[in-house]
């Protein structure tokens, strides 16, 4: 069985990390090279990084940054934010990023992740899923949480499985940034429908928050407030999962 993953992330908006509560009022929170230095050496099992404007905004990721990062750390990295095709994708495999998400494109024309996959295999194509409601009501949306698209996240999920997508983000738009942990039903309910891994992104505030996501069935637990706004670490995070039967790897 594979190790569980701890994976910080890193929202980048003007070339700066950002942070927000339910994809609105976003502050600055520093420079993304020295946080990814930070996670890196604390020794981060994998970073994600993604660019929240992009799709917004009609354009791609901030590929300097991106080139940047992959130079001067050597976890794994997954790039998100304005991909819409396979040359995207191929432009940041070449600039670092060992993984691509995508989002709003998938969406739009789901044959995007049978392309990518193809092309470069399932294992470099990760579908981001950002879901606000709850249980029957719950609804992906696109372009940074502003439009919906009538799908619903486990239904997707399922279908972006079977077209290519290698690894599922599922991001709640309603607790992210709460700190108040993540959205369990949603997480549970997607990792049990898909074969593919599942990461659980989106409210942990506190190290019991990523036990309770890899109950609910995760193979991985993401975190950027945590670990932004309170005096929690990778090494802490990491040390506390293991504590309570989490099989994570050893730094």
């Amino acid at each position: 069985m594979l190790k569980k993953r701890l994976i910080p992330s890193l929202l980048l908006k003007d070339g700066r990390c950002v942070k927000g509560r339910r994809f609105t009022d976003f502050r600055d929170t520093g420079n993304p090279l020295t946080a990814a230095r930070v996670y890196d050496a604390q020794g981060a099992d994998e970073l994600i990084f993604l660019d929240i404007a992009a799709s917004a905004e009609a354009r791609n990721t901030t590929l300097d940054v991106v080139h940047r990062v992959a130079e001067e750390c050597f976890m794994p990295l997954c790039v998100g934010g304005g991909v819409q095709s396979v040359d995207d994708f191929r432009t940041l495999l070449r600039n670092g990023a060992d993984k691509v998400s995508v989002n709003s494109a998938a969406v739009e024309r789901p044959a995007l992740l049978t392309e990518a996959a193809e092309r470069f295999g399932n294992q470099c194509v990760v579908l981001s899923i950002d879901a606000r409601g709850a249980g029957p009501d719950w609804e992906v949306y696109t372009h940074a949480g502003s439009r919906p698209t009538g799908l619903h996240p486990v239904e997707w999920a399922v279908h972006a499985a079977h077209a290519g997508a290698g690894e599922i983000l599922i991001t709640s738009i309603d607790r992210e940034g709460t700190m108040e942990g993540y959205d369990l039903e949603l997480v549970r309910e997607v990792a049990a429908a898909v074969d593919v891994p599942v990461i659980a992104h989106g409210g942990c505030g506190r190290l019991h928050h990523l036990v309770e996501g890899i109950e609910a069935g995760a193979d991985a637990v993401s975190c950027a407030s945590m670990l932004h706004f309170t005096d929690q670490s990778v090494i802490k995070a990491r040390a506390h999962m293991k504590t309570y039967g989490v099989d994570v790897r050893i730094a």
